[in-house]
Formats: C-alpha cells, sequence, structure tokens
C-alpha cells in the first residue's frame, strides 16, 4: 500500500480523492500547506507524493524527497512546468500528471469571463445588491458576428473554439501544430499569429507555459492587438506579461481582460487573503479596473473535472507502487 503525502490539500481535493475509485488501498497524508524545498521533510514515511500547480518541485525539493525514499511525483494537474524534471530524471523520481481532465471546464468558464466582462455582469450584480439599478456604463457588444481568435488549439482550445463559433462568432486560430480536419469541420481558420491578434476582438489563450510561450503577451504583442480587444488567459499565468498589460489598459488600447491565472500567483491565489493587505501591487492595480475581470484559477472546478482528476491521480499511484508503467498519455519526461 502506497503511503502518498498530499500537499496544498482543500476540502474538495481531500473529498475527490478519498472517493475515488483504489482510494481505499492508498495511505494518505493530508498537508494543508505547500510542497517545496522548505517544507520537503514533512514527505518522511511516504512513497510518493501529489502535488498542485503552486507546488514547487525545484531540484532542493526533489533532493530531499529522493532522500527520503520517495519515488513518484503524482502531479494532480496537467501543467508541469514546477517540476525540474532533468532533476527528477537524475534522482530517479517517476513524474505523472492528469493531462485532460475536462477540457470542457476550463473552455466553459473561459466562455463565462467573456460574457461576464463584455456584459459587465460582475458590476452590475454589485451594483443591484446595493439598490443601484443604473444602467450607466454597462453597455456591451455582441458577440455574434465578431472575431474570437483561439491561441493553442489542444483540447481546451478546441472545446472553446466551438463554444465560441456557437454564439455566431468568426473564429480564427492559432498553434505550431494546426488541426486542419478539426478546423475544417467547424469552420475554423488557422492564420498567423500576427494576423490573429490584429483582426480578433477576443483573444483566448490556450498554450502551455514553455520558454516558448512565456510572455506571450507583451509589450510587442500587446501593441499588435486589434484596438479594443479582449484577452482572456485561463491558462497559464505567465504567459502574459503583467506590467505590458497594466500599461495597455490605462491608455485604452487593451479593452478588457479576463484573467483566472496570475503570474504571480503563488501564495495569493487559493487562500483567503481578505482580512490582510494584498502586497502585489500589480496584482492590486489590476483589481482597480472596472474592465479587468479575475478569478483565482477555478476553471477547472467542476465536479466532473475533480473526479477526473482523483481517478487518474489514485490509478496512477496505485501502478507505480506495484512497478507497472502510469496510464498512457500520464508520464511526463523531460
Amino acid at each position: 500500500m502506497p503511503t502518498v503525502a498530499h500537499y496544498d490539500t482543500k476540502p474538495y481535493d481531500r473529498e475527490g480523492m478519498l472517493a475515488a475509485l483504489g482510494s481505499g488501498d492508498v495511505r494518505w497524508v493530508f498537508h494543508d500547506f505547500r510542497l517545496s524545498a522548505e517544507t520537503a521533510a514533512t514527505a518522511a514515511g511516504a512513497t510518493a507524493v501529489c502535488a498542485f500547480v503552486n507546488d514547487r518541485l525545484e531540484e532542493a525539493c526533489l533532493t530531499t524527497l529522493a532522500g527520503l525514499g520517495v519515488r513518484h511525483v503524482a502531479l494532480r494537474c496537467a501543467g508541469f512546468n514546477n517540476v525540474d524534471l532533468g532533476a527528477a530524471r537524475r534522482l530517479g523520481l517517476s513524474v505523472t500528471r492528469v493531462p485532460a481532465y475536462s477540457p470542457h471546464a476550463v473552455a466553459e468558464h473561459t466562455a463565462a469571463l467573456v460574457l461576464a466582462l463584455n456584459r459587465h455582469i460582475h458590476r452590475a450584480y454589485n451594483r443591484v445588491r446595493e439598490q443601484n439599478f443604473s444602467l450607466a456604463g454597462l453597455v456591451g457588444f455582441d458577440l455574434h458576428g465578431k472575431t474570437c481568435g483561439i491561441v493553442g488549439t489542444g483540447r481546451i482550445g478546441r472545446v472553446a473554439a466551438e463554444i465560441f463559433r456557437g454564439f455566431g462568432m468568426r473564429v480564427v486560430a492559432h498553434d505550431p501544430g494546426p488541426d486542419r480536419e478539426w478546423a475544417a469541420a467547424h469552420g475554423i481558420v488557422y492564420v498567423s499569429l500576427d494576423e490573429l491578434l490584429a483582426t480578433s476582438d477576443v483573444v483566448s489563450l490556450h498554450v502551455p507555459l514553455t520558454p516558448a510561450t512565456h510572455h506571450l503577451i507583451d509589450a510587442a504583442t500587446v501593441a499588435r492587438l486589434k484596438p479594443g480587444a479582449m484577452v482572456v488567459n485561463t491558462s497559464r499565468g505567465k504567459l502574459i506579461d503583467t506590467t505590458a498589460v497594466i500599461a495597455a489598459l490605462k491608455r485604452g488600447h487593451l479593452g478588457g481582460l479576463a484573467l483566472d491565472v496570475y503570474e504571480e500567483e503563488e501564495g495569493i491565489f487559493f487562500e483567503d487573503l481578505s482580512g490582510q493587505i494584498l502586497q502585489d501591487d500589480e496584482l492590486a492595480r489590476l483589481l482597480t479596473f472596472p474592465n479587468v475581470l479575475v478569478t483565482a484559477h477555478q476553471a477547472f472546478l467542476t465536479h466532473e473535472a475533480l473526479g477526473e482528476i482523483a481517478r487518474v491521480t489514485v490509478a496512477n499511484l496505485l501502478r507505480v507502487a506495484r512497478g507497472e508503467p502510469p496510464l498512457p498519455g500520464t508520464a511526463v519526461e523531460e
């Protein structure tokens, strides 16, 4: 029976893991703090660790884990940019992830952000609660007939593109590995990134964080955006250079910004800081703009997605403990 140290645990994590098929064959140790070099010693006695997006599995952390007898890092997320894969390989640690827990959950949240920001739902909700029924400043635009640019057409990007097509939008896409058969079936056209930025009323990001996509939206790309365009990011925070988009918002070039992720979200997102002073000046500045909407990395948060995360994670924990290969497509290699 594998003993698993589960980090950054929230109530929904615990419930999902304990309900997953096979969970009774796992000895769980739940921690509410994050995994890092400073906390790695708490994995003593564990054969595996279960980590999330803001845990920091750098070389020092992995070295401590390996020295304690940990042999498996199970990521309960799709991204793995927070893991030093080279160090994991040298230390003999297997790394697995959940590559596709629910593309619908993230794509639908993307659409929800676009609708809410465009029609000022968040502002209207707060007004009505204060018995302010004025409509001043709440004018949006019809999505129908506008252009949506999808950057990245993996599982989530494809679902998002199909949703926006359902609104009657023209959808263009950019991806280094285009799926032209899918695009043709759904009336979607692949274009260059420059053309996408210049022609899209809504730009939605659906790419992993890599050296090539780090600050994909920066001062240079923002300048190439169609004036008044809305940018939506439900992928990884560091795809966007926050300083650059703040400048674009201030001068009115960027029409709106919807974020479910933020480049410095570690230590902020997933936590209740309502009784504290927010120490991140750029996030605090973003929250002052009426045309910015931020949610705290909740796009994945559906019953279906949590169930799939737990199912795949528990299955891999048991398979690796038995000396079997992980589920197809879930192993992470350098």
